[in-house]
């Protein structure tokens, strides 16, 4: 459950919200000499400003193919390329984009509450097979549950952390 939790965080650092951080560009993948690699392994990316995010590629030639991953990631930003590094100006988020992502956000925790109470079924099913007694069952249930509503109400406050950051202006 907890692991679910920490994998809803560095979800939400993918969301965009507002200001620049190298976390938006996670989910490019650049063609390196014929493979498939992560941008973060093939350059560094800077935010200089909160506006702003600039890529310097550990080699001069793959410029192009960064440009070409940025634009085919289809995440909404405009690469230019100067020769030596790439600059993205991040377009700022219009109120309609920012309730798309908060929808996005909760989205995902609805995602994650799914995979906590998942679990509790689970372990539930495991304890139903044990052979103790049926007290022991009983209040095995009841401490699973209690974690259960634990893990949901941090996903809650993990939400309202993020939607508060995705509304302000």
């Amino acid at each position: 459950m907890g692991k679910t939790v920490s994998h809803l965080k560095k979800e939400f650092l993918s969301i965009r919200a507002g200001k620049a951080t190298p976390s938006i560009l996670n989910s490019v993948n650049v063609d390196y000499y014929g493979a498939t690699t992560p941008l973060s392994q093939v350059a560094n990316v800077n935010t200089p400003d909160a506006k702003t995010l600039s890529i310097q590629p550990w080699e001069k030639n793959i410029l192009q193919p960064i440009e070409k991953a940025i634009l085919d990631a289809n995440i909404g930003l405009t690469p230019m390329n100067n020769g030596e590094l790439i600059i993205i100006n991040l377009p700022p988020v219009t109120e309609e984009r920012r309730k798309e992502l908060v929808k996005q956000a909760k989205g995902l925790a609805e995602e994650t509450k799914i995979t906590i109470r998942n679990t509790r079924y689970e372990a539930n099913k495991e304890i139903k097979k044990m052979d103790v007694s049926e007290d022991m069952k009983k209040n095995a249930e009841i401490d699973i549950q209690e974690l259960t509503d634990d893990y949901i109400s941090k996903t809650e406050e993990v939400l309202t952390v993020k939607e508060k950051e995705i509304l302000t202006v």
